[in-house]
This record gives structure tokens, sequence and C-alpha cells, in this order.
């Protein structure tokens, strides 16, 4: 065979990849970034008790890690007051997505999103062969309401929201997220990704009621514990729902250190606090120094700050190039308007001082 078999679903898609990583653009540049503040990873680290189990499980590493997850899910069922039954464990939220697509999406069924939200959704949605229906952002938030009435008219299958959002830091009050719950419409299955449910203020997480057939809800170790590297996330939903992921998962995808730094991980609460804590402290540190150059921090309920730049996306991109060149990794939101904003993580005193002694350079660069 000369060239590769590819379905005819996959010979119609393009080369994509929803995110280039700051490895890619630093073997492209030549040269490491100073302060990487462009992935929303957690620079504070994970608990000193994930550390030691991780170098504890290293010993171990010649064997495969539990199928089941049974001892992390069994603690994330006592942390969250469920049964275990309503949990599955996957390779992070997006390894999950790209389960629950496979689970649930045909080759030509509707998926509503909101135009500018998580791409790694899409990227899974497009490679299963389900048709993608956007709507627009409402005021920098994405918006139950539209989300719905699109689900409705396209008999859609799945409709993703997320709560924190991310690129943009906004989010929705629970009352908000519990009406668009008791409104997805029969045979749809709401998306809901909390990934920045650890860093929200109080009144923004619905109680959990697994039981409900209607939502299914993802969270991650990768945010504010600080495991992004492990790859470890949880879905929590009927247990139906996540029986069928027995059906098509990767049984052995998580393993062995990742699910014993996720489990010590979960059990040290006071070192998430302590953590959340510190990204409190520095969401402040730059909303001032978007403040001292001029623009416009966006209030955040998660590890970064979404700031307005004034102008146009092309501004934009032209302030996250002049931070490249200075060696500062920050993104941006891909889609107008919000793409006349850049997003800055949470970082270290270090790495929001190398950040704020570049910006003013970046805009200059950019205003020409």
């Amino acid at each position: 065979m000369s060239n590769p078999n590819y379905t005819p679903l996959v010979a119609r898609l393009p080369a994509s990849v929803p995110f280039v990583g700051p490895e890619t653009q630093e073997r492209e540049r030549g040269r490491p970034f100073a302060a990487r503040l462009g992935a929303n990873e957690s620079v504070f680290g994970p608990s000193p008790r994930a550390i030691a189990a991780m170098a504890e499980a290293a010993r171990e590493a010649w064997k495969y890690g539990d199928s089941a997850s049974h001892e992390l899910r069994r603690a994330l069922a006592d942390h969250h007051g469920i049964a275990m039954e309503h949990i599955v464990v996957g390779e992070g939220i997006d390894g999950l997505l790209g389960n629950l697509v496979r689970l649930l999406v045909a080759e030509g069924d509707a998926v509503v999103t909101s135009q500018g939200a998580y791409p790694t959704f899409n990227y899974h949605v497009a490679g299963f062969g389900g048709v993608l229906h956007k709507v627009p952002f409402k005021g920098d938030h994405e918006d139950p309401e539209a989300l719905i009435a699109r689900a409705r008219e396209t008999g859609a299958k799945l409709v993703y929201l997320s709560n924190p959002d991310n690129p943009m830091g906004s989010w929705h009050g629970a009352d908000v997220i519990e009406r668009m719950i008791a409104a997805v419409p029969e045979g749809c299955l709401l998306v809901l990704d909390e990934a920045y449910s650890d860093t929200a203020p109080e009144g923004v997480i619905p109680p959990l009621a697994p039981d409900t057939p209607r939502v299914i809800r993802m969270r991650t170790f990768s945010k504010a514990y600080g495991l992004a590297g492990m790859r470890v996330g949880y879905a929590i939903g009927s247990r139906a729902l996540i029986a069928g992921f027995d059906r098509i998962r990767n049984h052995f995808g998580v393993g062995r250190l990742g699910q014993a730094a996720a489990l010590a991980a979960v059990q040290d609460q006071e070192h998430l606090r302590d953590t959340v804590a510190r990204i409190g402290a520095a969401r402040k540190t730059i909303a001032r120094i978007a403040r001292d150059n001029g623009l416009t921090p966006l209030p955040s309920a998660t590890n970064f700050v979404t700031m307005d730049c004034g102008h146009d996306g092309d501004f934009a991109r032209k302030v996250v190039a002049g931070l490249g060149a200075r060696d500062i990794f920050v993104r941006m939101p891909f889609t107008a308007p919000q793409d006349r904003c850049i997003r800055v993580s949470c970082g270290t005193e270090a790495d929001l001082a190398a950040f704020a002694g570049a910006l003013p350079g970046a805009l200059a660069d950019a205003r020409g």
C-alpha cells in the first residue's frame, strides 16, 4: 500500500491540532520561554503527598494501572458523597470527551457548542463525523438559552457548555445551569465541562445530582490540582451512561503513577485550598498589570485572566507575538469578537514580573 487507506470520513478531515503546544513553539523558536503562561497549568504544583505517591508508585511502574481505577473512584465518590457507579476516570477531560462523542455521536448527528468554545471538543466531534452547530457568545459569556434553542432546532445529540468558561474566564450562577439542565431536550445530553470548578466562587457549581440523565459533568486534575502532566480526569453521570464507557474506553489508559497522584491529591484538600488562594492572588496581580498598561481585565473564575486589548483580533495577535518574542508564552481566544483579548495564566511572582516587564514593549510593537 503506497498511501494510507484512510476511511472516507478521515480522508475528508483536514490535518488539525486544537492547540499548538509550548514545546512545539520552543522548538520552532530555538529557545525556551521564560514564563509559561498560556496553557492554564498550575505552576504552583501538585500536593507534596501526590509527589510522594508518584515516587512510590514509580517502583511498580512495570505494572499496568488498575483498569477500573477502583481506589481513585472510591475516593472521588467519598469526596463528592455519591456512588462509585456514577464516576468514570479517563485520560483527562480531553480523553473523556473523545470517548463520549464516540459513544453517542454517529456520522451526521448534530452537536451544539458555542462559537469560540473549547476547540478540542470540536476536534472529537469532527473526528467521529458529527455536524457542529455553533451559537455566538453573549457579552463574553456562553449563552445557555441560545444553546438549548439550537439543540431543539437541530435535534442535537450533545450540547456543550463550559462553566466557568474557557477562554473568557466568565461564569454563570448555579441557578442558570440548573435551568439549562432542566431544559435539555429529549434525546440530547448536556456536556458540562467543569474543568475550573475548583477555582470558581461560591454559588457557581450546582450540587451534584448524578441520577439526572440529561447531563454529564467533567472534572480534571490538570488545573488547580497541578497534575496536567499526569492526564487524569473524571466524569460524573447517570449509572447507565457511565456504564456505557466500558464498551469503548481504553481500559488501561490511565497509568499507575497518574492514579496514585490523583488519589493522593484528592485526599489533600488543604493543599488544594492553598493553591486556590495563590491563584486568587495571581489573578489580582494580572488584573493590576493589565490596568497599568491600559487594558481591561475581565472578571475570572478560573486560573487565568482574559484581558481586553481594546482593538481587534489582528492587534491582539500582534500582542501575543510580541510577548512571544520576549519569551513570554500566552494565548488568545480564536473567534471574534473575543479574539480582541489575550489570555494569561496565573503564575508565580517571577512569572508575572516577567510578563509585566514584557507587556509594554509588546503593546508598543502592536501599535506600530
